[in-house]
């Protein structure tokens, strides 16, 4: 079962949702990087089950060790291994599952493909397993954020039918803003609408789903390679691996379809002042050809609703008979606001990736940008 990521900061990942423990190997990461525990331990709590009524009640801690690759705080050249331990499992809730598939979940897939499956609490195919993704996302956002002063934030953009009213101008620029409410949505007025949704559907037994968007800031020229190795390309694969993830676009995405070429096409302009290589839009979303062009990176992610519900369902079993399912245990009746630093984690495993390549492959790249702080003030979208 293939569990690892990356060419140069490569994780690999192991745990299921009632194991012992979920956690991340990470290889590639350079001696005397800092390392700051509280950093990742933070991301964590972000992710962590049991923060709100609008989560799934389980109650997990989530904390984490490190248990090699850092000394004194700083990274030492070999593996980083993270663990964190399963305190709350309750797994006689998954009995009913043993024999039966939940719709639309990965029961029946995983018990296709491998004629096993781990039945208590989804084994490998639960969001639990996105633990180690934030925990090495965070490790990739430190690095990004010391060296090159690149910042990703995620929020919530829709939750069903209701939308943020959120313009280019009015995107969150911290993680900060994205936390002021529970659903992770800086519009507060929307976030009271979708907070609202999510009690109501939590309340019917049911689920709903929803968007989230991405913006990376201050993202220098010159991330990714062309063809096969295109940084959207490894932005969709990263995205779509996430658990209910079931859409990925970049920049103007689908609705770019609908532009002419003369109204979607990004022109360049030289600003005036610092000489930078500018475009007037972003429609682009930061990429093109592959290649970050120095404009804020932004994807949006889209997020089907949770499968475990507590509604009756008809499907089948391992004996191929129809039957009728009722759930049992503790579910998550929207994703979205979990899932946001999850999203983020995602992004930030891309882009530490693309850049240790990147200064591997160019050291005088390194030099150019490292060195012009500058370029990075003010950057619009």
């Amino acid at each position: 079962m293939p569990s690892s990521w990356g060419k140069i900061f490569r994780i690999s990942t192991f745990g299921e949702s009632h194991g012992e423990s979920v956690g991340v190997v990470v290889e590639g990461v350079p001696a005397g990087i800092p390392i700051r525990l509280e950093e990742i331990q933070k991301d964590l709590n972000r992710r962590r089950p049991g923060q709100s009524k609008l989560t799934t009640p389980r109650d997990e801690s989530d904390t984490v060790r490190i248990v090699s690759g850092v000394f004194e705080g700083k990274t030492i050249g070999s593996p980083i291994a993270l663990i964190v331990d399963n305190q709350n499992t309750i797994s006689k809730d998954y009995e009913n599952l043993r024999e039966t598939f939940r719709p639309s979940h990965a029961d029946y897939t995983y018990q296709a493909k491998y004629g096993f499956r781990a039945h208590v609490g989804g084994g490998r195919s639960s969001v639990r397993e996105t633990i180690a993704r934030v925990a090495a996302g965070a490790i990739a956002r430190m690095i990004l954020e010391d060296d090159l002063g690149v910042r990703t934030v995620a929020w919530v953009d829709t939750i069903g039918e209701i939308s943020s009213d959120l313009t280019e101008e009015k995107y969150p620029r911290s993680r900060e803003e994205v936390d002021e409410n529970e659903v992770r949505c800086p519009d507060s007025v929307a976030a009271d609408r979708m907070r609202n949704l999510i009690l109501k559907m939590k309340e019917a037994g049911d689920s709903v789903g929803g968007i989230i968007r991405c913006a990376s800031y201050h993202l220098p020229p010159g991330l990714g390679d062309p063809v096969y190795d295109k940084l959207d390309g490894d932005l969709a694969k990263a995205i779509l691996s996430i658990p209910a993830c079931k859409g990925f676009e970049v920049g103007s995405g689908f609705a770019g379809t609908l532009l002419t070429g003369s109204n979607h096409n990004d022109e360049f302009y030289v600003e005036e002042g610092s000489g930078r290589v500018r475009t007037r839009t972003n429609r682009s979303g930061g990429l093109q050809g592959g290649i970050s062009n120095g404009e804020a990176l932004v994807i949006r992610a889209a997020f089907k609703p949770t499968s475990t519900i507590f509604k009756k369902q008809n499907t089948v079993n391992l004996n191929r008979e129809e039957t009728v399912l009722e759930a049992k245990g503790r579910h998550d009746p929207c994703v979205l606001p979990r899932a946001v630093p999850i999203v983020e984690a995602a992004v930030n495993l891309v882009l530490v990736d693309a850049y240790l390549y990147q200064r591997a492959m160019n050291p005088l790249w390194f030099k150019k940008w490292a060195s012009m702080p500058a370029y990075y003030d003010d950057l619009k979208l």
